[in-house]
C-alpha cells in the first residue's frame, strides 16, 4: 500500500511532456482539474478521459504506474460513492426495507467517483513528469506578481518543494519501519479497523520522530549555508518558453473548446 503512493514521485523518461516548460504543465493541470467541476454528463468525462489517455501515451509513463496511485484512496472513493448512492433523493429503482436506491443517486455517485479519479490521476501525471526543482521554479514564476503585495512567493514555493521531496522519503521510511516491525512479529493485516489502527502506533511514533529529525537536519543545513530567501538569487537553468510550450497552450485551448462543444451541443447522457 505504501509503495502505491505516486504523488510527489518523479518518473524519468525522454518524452515531449517531460521536456515541456513546468509552467505549462502546472497551468494545464489546473485547467484540467477546474474543467472536471464544470460539467456533469457523459460526453464531458469522455473528452476528459480521452485527453488524459493521450497525454499519458505521449509522456511514456506506464499507465499501470499512474493507476497504482489510486489504491491508497480506494476506501475514500468507495465511501464517497456509497454516500451519494444512498442519500440522494429521486426516482427509486430498488428498495429493501428503509434502503432506497435512486437513478439520480446512481448517476451522481458514478460521476463523482470518476471526477475524483481523474483529479488524482491528473495531479499524479504532473508530478511524475516534473521534478520538484522544476515545479518550484514554475510556482515561483507564476506567483511572482504577488511579490508586489509583499507575499513571500519564494518561501511558499520552497515549502511546497520540500513537502513534495519529503513524500517519497517518508514513503521509504514508512516501508522500512513496517518491515522492521513485521520482523518483530507485528501484524498489520488481520483484525478489525480498531485493531489495525492500534497496530499502526509502532509505525507512527518512529515515523514522526524520523520526520522531525530530518526537518531539523534540513534546517541546520540551510542555516549553515547562509540561506536567506530568494532575494538576489539566480537560476542555473532559467525558464524560457519554446515552440512546443506554445503548442501545448494551444492544445489546452483546443481541449476547452472541445469540452464546451461536447457539453453544450451533444445530447445529455
Amino acid at each position: 500500500m505504501i509503495r502505491n503512493i505516486t504523488i510527489g514521485q518523479y518518473y524519468a523518461a525522454d518524452s515531449v511532456v517531460h521536456r515541456l516548460d513546468p509552467r505549462v504543465k502546472v497551468i494545464g493541470t489546473l485547467v484540467y482539474i477546474v474543467s472536471l467541476f464544470l460539467f456533469n454528463n457523459f460526453w464531458g468525462y469522455a473528452v476528459a478521459a480521452g485527453c488524459f489517455c493521450a497525454v499519458t501515451v505521449v509522456s511514456k509513463v506506464p499507465f499501470s504506474y499512474i493507476v497504482r496511485g489510486l489504491k491508497p484512496v480506494f476506501f475514500m472513493l468507495v465511501f464517497t460513492a456509497l454516500l451519494n448512492l444512498f442519500w440522494t433523493p429521486g426516482t427509486v429503482f430498488f428498495q429493501l426495507g428503509p434502503v432506497e436506491l435512486t437513478w439520480e443517486g446512481l448517476r451522481k455517485a458514478f460521476f463523482l467517483s470518476v471526477r475524483l479519479i481523474f483529479l488524482i490521476l491528473g495531479s499524479s501525471l504532473m508530478t511524475l513528469t516534473t521534478t520538484p526543482n522544476q515545479l518550484t521554479n514554475a510556482l515561483e514564476k507564476l506567483l511572482a506578481p504577488l511579490c508586489h503585495l509583499h507575499v513571500p512567493v519564494h518561501e511558499i514555493a520552497m515549502m511546497m518543494s520540500i513537502a513534495l521531496r519529503f513524500i517519497p522519503i517518508l514513503v521509504e521510511e514508512t516501508d522500512r519501519i513496517m518491515k522492521a516491525q513485521m520482523a518483530r512479529g507485528a501484524d498489520f493485516e488481520s483484525g478489525n479497523v480498531i485493531q489495525r489502527l492500534r497496530n499502526m502506533l509502532p509505525i507512527l511514533v518512529p515515523l514522526f520522530v524520523s520526520a522531525v529529525r530530518r526537518a531539523n537536519d534540513l534546517a541546520l543545513a540551510m542555516d549553515a549555508r547562509c540561506y536567506h530567501g530568494g532575494s538576489g538569487r539566480t537560476k542555473m537553468h532559467p525558464l524560457r518558453y519554446q515552440g512546443r510550450d506554445f503548442a501545448a497552450y494551444l492544445l489546452c485551448i483546443a481541449y476547452c473548446v472541445l469540452l464546451y462543444a461536447s457539453v453544450t451541443y451533444l445530447p445529455v447522457l
